[in-house]
């Protein structure tokens, strides 16, 4: 159970980091966050690609902090990806904030757009029955009407009757060879 609960992780992992629109910058560079359109008080990732060094910034006003952007770096063409994590501020109005993206000497905007999300519950809305609460009343049932009746007793003795005459008439062909 637990490979099986890995691999649909990764799977999940890998689908959402392929299909997350991205915000491209200026120059060509794509600023992705996840998730695309977060709600107030949401742990976020960013990833940055195109960046030429292994360290970088992410600054907004949506933003609990200055994200530190770290990765792989970059080559020779700019082509590295950095990636942080931060999350988005509790008291933000749904809108779209802009993102400036600092790596090396080159800067970039992108936009994270907050949405307003309806205030979870405060208590749950279908709880779940479980422990000595949940089976009190199995314990509080009469031992005598709930136990098999008599037609499930006469049953039972006319199935346990024909297994035994079944043993026996095999036990009887099997000694006379004719098996």
């Amino acid at each position: 159970m637990g490979s099986l609960r890995l691999t649909l992780c990764t799977a999940l992992l890998a689908f959402t980091a392929l299909t997350t629109p991205a915000a491209h910058a200026a120059d060509g560079a794509a600023v992705a966050v996840t998730p695309s359109s977060p709600a107030p008080g949401t742990d976020i990732a960013l990833r940055v690609s195109g960046c030429a060094d292994r360290t970088g910034t992410a600054v907004s006003a949506a933003f609990v902090a200055d994200v530190r952007l770290t990765g792989a770096g970059g080559t020779p063409s700019g082509g590295g990806t950095l990636v942080g994590e931060t999350r988005v501020r509790t008291e933000l109005r749904a809108g779209s904030y802009d993102v400036q993206v600092t790596c090396g000497d080159t800067s970039r905007k992108a936009a994270v757009t907050v949405v307003q999300e309806p205030s979870p519950h405060t208590s749950p809305v279908a709880p779940v029955q479980a422990g000595g609460g949940g089976t009190a009343h199995l314990g509080a049932a009469d031992a005598r009407t709930a136990g098999p009746g008599t037609a499930q007793a006469v049953t039972g003795l006319v199935l346990a009757g024909v297994a035994a005459a079944a043993v026996v008439l095999r036990r009887v062909r099997r000694s006379r060879g004719t098996d």
